[in-house]
This record gives structure tokens, sequence and C-alpha cells, in this order.
């Protein structure tokens, strides 16, 4: 980073933009394997949010890799770096005020932890979205497992890449247990009474 560089304060801040839009800015960050439901699990938690009047932005990870991360692979650099970008992106939007939904592997806690150090306190919140590796292969939506198993991709999470399993999340989504439906409602209910957003659609 350039020593030329000086940091602007501007006038309208993030308490001014929540207090405008009405609500706690955050981060929900959703982390599993690969076909755990973590993309299903947050377009639907999104669409709750947006249905109750919220203002929030779902950021994918495939979505993501279209445009801002396009120059990067799958080694374990580029993974860090990714979410360096993604980590970045969250906090200005939760500086505009918005709740942010993230839908990644991100895999390696460092990186988890990262984020999460990078954002306001009290302001990133880790969402496992839990399934077993057995499972997500079953279901494997992209086809990533079978290009793995044939050898045509490598770094595949689970397989010949390791997941940092989180040892503390905020909460923990078994979508092995749990439909798509409960599984919304799971995360609709603990925002109400953990985290003291108020998401209900009634």
């Amino acid at each position: 980073m350039s020593s030329n560089l000086t940091w602007h304060q501007h006038t309208v801040n993030a308490v001014t933009r929540a207090k405008a839009l009405g609500q706690k800015p955050l981060v929900l960050w959703f982390t599993g394997l690969s076909g755990a439901g973590k993309s299903t699990l947050a377009n639907g938690v999104e669409q709750a949010l947006a249905a109750g009047g919220k203002h929030s932005y779902l950021l994918d990870g495939d979505n993501v890799r279209h445009g801002l991360c396009s120059d990067l692979g799958f080694s374990d650099n580029d993974r860090t770096e990714n979410l360096r970008r993604v980590g970045e992106v969250a906090n200005l939007m939760v500086d505009a005020g918005l709740i942010v939904l993230a839908a990644f592997v991100s895999p390696f806690a460092s990186d988890r932890q990262m984020i999460r150090d990078r954002l306001p306190q009290g302001r990133f919140f880790e969402i496992y979205v839990e399934a077993s590796l057995d499972t997500c292969e079953s279901r494997d939506p992209k086809g990533l497992y079978a290009k793995a198993r044939r050898g045509e991709i490598k770094h595949m999470t689970g397989l010949d890449s390791p997941f940092d399993v989180p040892t503390a999340p905020d909460l923990v989504v078994n979508t092995q247990a749990l439909s798509p439906e409960q599984a919304v409602e799971k995360v609709l209910n603990w925002l109400q009474s953990e985290v003291g957003l108020d998401a209900s659609i009634d």
C-alpha cells in the first residue's frame, strides 16, 4: 500500500446510514462444504428479509468469481485473496447500512477470522451450514465432486483440500436434518432472539 494515501473522513457515516435504513447492518457468513446448501439457505433468508422490509445484499461464491475475483484460481493463496476481497466488499456494504449475506465455502478458519476481525465488533456472524461429505457428494448440484473424483479438477474442498470445521460458530444449521424451509425458519428465529433483528414477514 502506498504511504501517500490518507483516509478521508466523510460527514455521513455508518451510524447515519443505518438510522436512515432503520436496521442493524451486519454480515451473515454462511460457510460449509460445496453442496451443503449455503446458497439455498442464504437466498431463502434474504427473501424473508426483503419481504420484511429489510435492505440486504447476497454475495455468492460463484457469482463473485464471475467478476470481482475472475482472475483467481483455487489454490490456497487464491482462496485467501478471494475472501479478502469479499471481506472488504462486505465491510463497505455494512458501512452503507446493509445486511450482507455471504455464501462461501471459505474452508480456512484463519480466513473467516480475518473477515470477522476486519468488521466492526458485533457485525459478523458465522453460520455453519452442516452436512456430511457423503451427503454433499450425493447431492453434487454442480457436478464438482464427480469431476474431482475423475481427476478433472484439483483442490476440491473435502477431498484433496481441507475444510476447517468451525469450532465456535454463532449458529449451526444442519441441512441433513432440516428441510430448506425449516432451515430458513431456524435462521430467522435466531436473528430475532439472539441478534435482535426482527426479520418476521407476518
